[in-house]
């Protein structure tokens, strides 16, 4: 009787929960903002995946993604403040001193974000955060 107790519970312990998931309503075109006739609620068990509307409306897709599939993680993010081969502000700032040059960012990147960048007067490569103002902050 113990055993099956056990096993009775171990069963159901191990049948996932269903929640409501966001899933695409229509078709979502990579590095568009995400509008809220375009995602809608769905009961689902799917892990990795965004739960709540207002989580992912007004953010940019990174791929595509189709009617009925859920909104993963890593599908959305940030809206793009920097393209690629855009001429961007390096900000260099320890202790008090500030230095400011130009760089060629070599991916999209959003606020926040870290972006690689080309220094234009050394021609070395550097990774930094992307600024609120379309900036990037350089750390040593």
């Amino acid at each position: 009787m113990k055993q099956a107790l056990l096993l009775a519970l171990s069963t159901w312990l191990a049948v996932p929960a269903a929640a409501d998931i966001v899933v695409a309503t229509a078709i979502i075109r990579a590095n568009s903002i995400i509008e809220p006739s375009a995602v809608g609620l769905k009961r689902g068990d799917v892990a990795g995946v965004h739960s709540d509307l207002n989580s992912v409306i007004g953010l940019e897709a990174r791929k595509a993604i189709y009617p009925g599939r859920p909104v993963r993680l890593s599908d959305v993010g940030a809206p793009a403040l920097v393209e690629r081969n855009q001429i961007v502000t390096l900000k260099y700032n320890t202790s008090g001193l500030v230095i400011e040059t130009e760089g060629r960012s070599l991916a999209r990147a959003g606020e926040g974000e870290p972006l690689r960048v080309m220094n234009l007067s050394s021609r070395s490569t550097i990774t930094g955060k992307v600024l609120p103002d379309g900036s990037v902050l350089v750390s040593n």
